[in-house]
């Protein structure tokens, strides 16, 4: 069995997900690499041959029942997990969005983070872990048209204060850490959607979206990837029930003039 210390990371496959696990290999972590996407799985084990990659629908608790017992069968422990699943969801004011797109929304987002943690914490108590919940700066503000995303992203901070209490006395730490917007596709997939709604450029709900924070930029993934090796290194062992952003200072999240 392998000393490294054994981090799950969900949607870990692409985008701010392998950024984490990239990280996290850099600085000497064994990987379990979680996604819905073959595809992307099979270029993230490519680009980190160490790392186990899993196929799973993180929203389905069956299939994360046969995760866990994977891992535990591979590994018989986790120090550390790193639950970062979510979708952008709708975009629409709140009589605009269906019900199935709201279900689905905090089924990925929100239900996937109960399921894959109650299955770790036996593992997670064994080895004194950390969890770590990617929440959002939607998670800090409210945001219009955003409705079940930003529930979403609050729920899971409301989760992490709590999980914190329930489990401090386990040694096990949990933190939420807060991205701004995060340089890639998927905000660039937000900004093409409200550009359309509201019948005007990509460029200037860009430059609205940025102007939202005090440094005037969107995140890079690194940065994010950073504050999470930090929260699961022993570097952070007296942090734990925290909602950490890494937003250059989020300003408002309330959207542009109608």
């Amino acid at each position: 069995m392998s000393a490294k210390p054994l981090a799950l990371i969900t949607a870990g496959a692409a985008g701010l997900g392998f950024a984490i696990a990239k990280t996290f290999s850099n600085h000497g972590h064994q990987l379990l690499i979680v996604d819905s996407d073959p595809a992307a799985l099979d270029q993230a084990q490519s680009l980190l041959p160490e790392a186990n990659v899993y196929c799973c629908d993180l929203a389905d608790s069956e299939a994360v029942s046969k995760l866990f017992a994977t891992l535990t069968d591979l590994y018989q422990r986790l120090d550390c997990l790193v639950n970062n699943v979510g979708i952008a969801g709708p975009n629409g004011e709140l009589d605009d969005i269906s019900v199935s797109d709201w279900d689905r929304t905090l089924a990925v987002n929100l239900s996937s983070a109960f399921y894959t943690t109650r299955l770790a914490l036996p593992l997670i108590k064994a080895a004194r872990g950390s969890i770590i919940n990617i929440s959002s700066t939607a998670g800090l503000f409210g945001c219009p048209n955003r409705s079940p995303y930003v529930a979403s992203k609050w729920a899971l901070i409301g989760l992490t204060k709590s999980w914190a209490m329930e489990y401090g006395k386990y040694g096990i730490r949990v933190n939420a850490i807060c991205p701004g917007s995060v340089e890639g596709p998927r905000i660039n997939q937000v900004i093409e959607l409200d550009a359309a709604r509201r019948g005007v450029t990509t460029d200037h709900v860009r430059a609205a979206y940025e102007a939202q924070t005090s440094l005037n930029t969107f995140v890079a993934a690194e940065d994010v990837a950073n504050m999470a090796l930090f929260l699961a290194g022993h570097e952070a062992r007296f942090i734990s029930g925290q909602a950490l952003a890494v937003d250059g200072n989020t300003e408002t999240l309330g959207g542009l003039p109608e």
